[in-house]
């Protein structure tokens, strides 16, 4: 259940939607994303955290 769990990161507010009820941001993972060095999905994380990272500098 705590997968469920999402944080605007622009008001601070704890959520369960995609998009924040108060400013209508995009919300993110309230925990920490898994790290394991055995992952053999890291790759696929780091990609996905460098996309969100350079869409967030293109806007």
């Amino acid at each position: 259940m705590k997968t469920l769990i999402r944080k605007c990161p622009h008001c601070g507010l704890y959520t369960m939607k995609d998009l924040c009820p108060v400013c209508s941001s995009k919300t993110v993972m309230a925990i920490p994303m898994k790290y394991s060095p055995s992952d053999k999905f890291q790759k696929y994380r780091i990609k996905l955290i460098e996309e969100d990272n350079s869409a967030k500098n293109n806007d």
